[in-house]
């Protein structure tokens, strides 16, 4: 790709690189409720705990909703004082949660030993992690669809209100959703498409991956409002009021459900083990991204080290996580997850879409795939590649920019400091786009327009494997030039160069 656009790569890989400090965090909490639930009574479902103050409240009692007191369920307060010991801003430290840490570092060495011995490793774990929730899901479908009153949360579900289509912000909530679940601009479908072979049907791939990835989150709604819905039968509420946004619902509203559930321990155990496998597969290949990232982009130098750069990336990134789990941990949390992986990927997703449609040609890039897959993309993807996909992430990038609203958890308001903060991980890597794309000019020489078309031109050793480069393609003068085939072994591509 053109010299250019070296800068999304590296902004994919910080974007990544923040994401992984605090989404081994969210681990370290479920590793927290997972040995937690091995019990005979759930620590969540009783008042009768330290932790506990007189505003909690079992769901079976509602004097104190008749007496207008404020009632706080036994989940929410063991949510809150129990696993994060919560201070009350971002700004009151306190002091590291040492259960929490030890979860955090037992993620991490969880992580560590699934991938040093690279990607064959994982990919052989990924067969049990990626399995065993849809497994999961189907003992909790029939669980659920079978519970009393489950019949009112799949009606909230799927009754749609197409009222809210008009409201702008449903759109980007949908499209911020997209991107994390499809993980869009992470890098991590690069990284991991760099280890197939060079003839892998990658649009047929692509199609498959987003169409189970709909029908996969469809499913699980149907699980999720079934459990909820009896939830609120139980508690005689509406099923809006029992949803929580958020971590409260897999921490707080989920936990909550379990306990009204027989044999509450053996599915609390169950779920946040399946929860737990489901983390670790995120967290897999954005930490894949970040370390094929580092060494590709150094082969000669971190290649052979390819080991002891994760495990120095991993403690690195664990001590950095220490601040998610201190008693402001929430607070930092909820900070990162707000600026470091929402606008930025818009933005980097943007300027993936006109690199590659507008700088280096989607024609160019649609002979590229034909040369691998043997038949080009039909027109519809060309025309979302060049027109409608630009458009539309320039829209909500824009929208975004126009709607922000400044972090905030529940009542509480970040300080002026801690926003600045937020905007410095948000800004960290978009600045890498502008940051390469100037230093490739000021390499190149000539006049500033031959400096910026040279930019703009892919390198000479730049090309599908095996195949003719992208400029032995554009000169019908030279004779066709092969290039070293690069994946023969599944050893993967440097992907922020080709980026």
């Amino acid at each position: 790709m053109p010299m250019c656009t070296t800068g999304i790569g590296y902004g994919m890989v910080v974007v990544s690189g923040l994401v992984c400090i605090y989404y081994n965090v969210i681990i370290a909490w479920t590793l927290h409720f997972l040995f937690s639930s091995f019990t005979s009574a759930l620590p969540w479902a009783s008042c009768d705990n330290p932790w506990n103050t007189e505003n909690c409240t079992l769901a079976a009692n509602h004097s104190a909703l008749e007496e207008n007191v404020t009632r706080i369920s036994p989940t929410q307060e063991y949510w809150n004082n129990r696993v994060l010991g919560i201070s009350a801003g971002i700004e009151e430290t306190g002091t590291v949660q040492w259960e929490l840490a030890l979860c955090l570092l037992g993620a991490w060495v969880v992580v560590f030993f699934c991938l040093f011995k690279g990607i064959k490793s994982s990919g052989k774990v990924v067969y049990f992690t990626a399995t065993f929730p849809y497994m999961m899901l189907i003992v909790l479908f029939l669980r659920g669809v079978t519970l009393e009153g489950a019949g009112k949360g799949l009606v909230y579900y799927l009754t749609p209100d197409f009222s809210r289509l008009a409201d702008s912000q449903v759109w980007y909530d949908a499209a911020s959703q997209i991107f994390y679940s499809l993980g869009i601009a992470f890098g991590g479908t690069q990284v991991m498409a760099s280890y197939n072979k060079f003839n892998n049907n990658t649009h047929r791939d692509s199609v498959f991956i987003a169409l189970s990835n709909c029908c996969t989150s469809v499913f699980a709604g149907v699980v999720v409002f079934s459990i909820l819905g009896h939830m609120a039968h139980k508690l005689d509420m509406d099923v809006k009021d029992v949803v929580a946004n958020g971590p409260g619902l897999v921490f707080v509203a989920y936990p909550e459900a379990l306990t009204l559930l027989p044999v509450a321990p053996l599915w609390s155990v169950l779920f946040f083990f399946m929860i737990f496998t489901v983390g670790l597969d995120t967290q897999f290949v954005m930490l894949e991204t970040c370390i094929t990232g580092i060494c590709d982009e150094f082969p000669h130098i971190m290649q052979k080290y390819k080991t002891w750069v994760l495990l120095v990336v991993s403690v690195a990134m664990y001590l950095l996580g220490l601040t998610c789990v201190t008693n402001a941990g929430m607070y930092w949390l909820n900070l990162m997850d707000w600026y470091s992986a929402g606008f930025s990927l818009m933005v980097l997703a943007f300027f993936m879409c006109v690199a590659i449609s507008w700088v280096y040609g989607f024609q160019r890039f649609c002979k590229n795939v034909q040369e691998m897959i043997g038949y080009q993309p039909n027109y519809y993807f060309k025309i979302c590649w060049a027109v409608i996909s630009p458009m539309v992430l320039l829209f909500i990038v824009v929208f975004s920019m126009v709607v922000h609203v400044p972090a905030y958890y529940g009542d509480y308001q970040y300080p002026g400091w801690a926003i600045c903060i937020g905007w410095f991980m948000a800004l960290l890597s978009i600045i890498m786009v502008p940051l390469f794309a100037v230093l490739a000019i000021l390499k190149a020489k000539g006049s500033f327009m031959e400096r910026l078309r040279y930019a703009c031109e892919s390198s000479d050793d730049w090309g599908p494997a095996l195949v003719s480069t992208s400029s032995a393609e554009s000169s019908q003068s030279e004779p066709e030039k092969k290039v070293p085939l690069q994946d023969t072994e599944g050893t993967g591509n440097s992907y922020i160069s080709t980026i």
